[in-house]
């Protein structure tokens, strides 16, 4: 059950909450009660999965953007623009980063960024993130 949170709580981060899941990931290998591997696995597929949602949003809906129920505001997706159209398909691995990387996975969407070069480096981004907090907790 612990897992099914955690990664609750990783997609909900990437997606619509402004949610620490890296906090939620530090507690729960800090108690060394859990499998590791496990959390790791449960937080990165939460969070890339969120990813993948704003992807599908910018990619697919790009007419939503300026609705309300849309977690990211004009200012957010024009920095993140900003810095997609500066360094490339490869700041998508610092999707990770708070406020800047969630806008980022929208951008890549709107910019029709092809799904699989997005997948493979959101996904090392975001892995390469969550192995190095669990290298910094023990």
């Amino acid at each position: 059950m612990i897992y099914l949170s955690l990664f609750t709580v990783s997609f909900l981060a990437a997606t619509i909450l402004p949610a620490s899941s890296e906090l939620t990931l530090a507690g729960l290998l800090s108690t060394k009660n859990y499998n590791p591997l496990f959390l790791l696995f449960s937080a990165s597929l939460g969070n890339i999965l969120g990813s993948i949602i704003n992807w599908f949003i910018g990619y697919y809906l790009i007419k939503c953007i300026s609705k309300k129920w849309l977690p990211f505001n004009q200012k957010q997706i024009d920095k993140s623009s900003y810095w997609f159209k500066k360094f490339g398909i490869w700041s998508l691995l610092f999707a990770w980063v708070p406020i800047f990387g969630d806008p980022l996975t929208l951008v890549a969407g709107i910019f029709k960024i092809r799904f699989s070069i997005f997948l493979i480096l959101v996904s090392t981004g975001k892995i390469f993130r969550y192995s190095l907090l669990y290298y910094l907790v023990n």
